[in-house]
Order: structure tokens, then C-alpha cells, then sequence
């Protein structure tokens, strides 16, 4: 059996060690397998990515329970999860039946763990209307960004759900 140890974190390597490679570094990943987001119910979540994305369920079930503790280290977890594709990007929704003792935290963008997924769109504002049917609703009004990165002059939005899942649509970004 494998043993694992949280690794030790430092501010930045010793001065006297040496972090050279003999050629350019090679990554390993192959590709992006899934985004995922723990969400309180799945019947809540799924018509917003479903309805308003045009995400399309490719799985959804219940899994084995000593799998997802061996998995995620979460004693007593219980989960549903459901698979969502679009185009090239797979999410997974889960939603935790147990343990009982599970919080919910929605954490604002400043906060140390917050996460987010973002599309690009080719239009804004039916989408945010078609979200606002659901009960999820932008941050804030929907905002030029007018200094700096790859989508410097694109129409930028925060959408929020009920349980803190974070939604940014992109109007005009990626230009060179």
C-alpha cells in the first residue's frame, strides 16, 4: 500500500538548490478530463447548465461509497454525480447525500479557494435573462474589461447559483 505525506510548503526553494533541467520541460497531462463542482442539489444545478449552456447529461448515478472515501477522504461520503458536455469540456456535478455533517460555504471572489469556470459567448445578455429565470443572477452588471490579459475589451459576467457555483460568460474575448 502507498503512503502519502502532505508535502512541506516553502515561500520559495533554497538558493542552494538547483531547479536546472538539461532541456525544456515536458508536460505530462494529456488533456483536461473534467472541471468539477460540488453542488447542494443536482435537480437545482442541472437546469441552469442545461438550459441556459446547452449542456448535455451524459451520466448520471449514484457511486460506490467506499470508493469516493478512498477517493476524496471523506468518511461516510454518499454521492450522486452527473456528467455534462458541451463542445470539447466535460463537468462533473456531484452532490453529497452524507456525511450529515457537510457545510456550505459560498465564498466571494477574494476568498482563498473561491473557483470558477468561463465560457466564451456569443451574446450576454439573453443568456443572463434566460438565467434569471432559474434564480441565478450576476454579481454585478455585466462589465467591459478595458485593461490588460487576452480578453482586454470584452464584455465580462459573474453569474451566481444559489449554493455558490460561479458562472463567468465572455462576450468578445481572446483577441490577439
Amino acid at each position: 500500500m502507498l503512503s502519502f505525506a502532505p508535502p512541506r510548503r516553502r515561500a520559495h526553494p533554497s538558493r542552494d538548490e538547483d531547479f536546472s533541467f538539461p532541456g525544456p520541460l515536458m508536460s505530462p497531462l494529456l488533456s483536461t478530463n473534467h472541471t468539477s463542482f460540488t453542488v447542494r442539489s443536482l435537480d437545482e444545478t442541472l437546469p441552469f447548465f442545461i438550459d441556459v449552456l446547452g449542456f448535455e447529461v451524459t451520466s448520471r448515478d449514484t457511486r460506490d461509497p467506499e470508493v469516493i472515501e478512498a477517493i476524496t477522504g471523506v468518511r461516510g461520503a454518499e454521492v450522486e454525480i452527473a456528467y455534462l458536455r458541451v463542445r470539447d469540456h466535460t463537468l462533473e456535478m456531484i452532490e453529497y447525500k452524507a456525511p450529515a455533517n457537510r457545510v456550505e460555504h459560498v465564498l466571494r471572489p477574494c476568498d482563498v479557494g473561491f473557483a470558477h469556470i468561463a465560457f466564451d459567448v456569443s451574446e450576454i445578455a439573453p443568456l443572463i435573462d434566460r438565467a434569471g429565470r432559474l434564480g441565478v443572477y450576476p454579481i454585478s452588471p455585466p462589465t467591459v474589461n478595458t485593461r490588460g490579459g487576452p480578453n482586454q475589451g470584452a464584455l465580462v459576467v459573474y453569474l451566481r447559483m444559489t449554493d455558490g457555483v460561479t458562472v463567468e460568460l465572455i462576450q468578445g474575448g481572446r483577441r490577439p
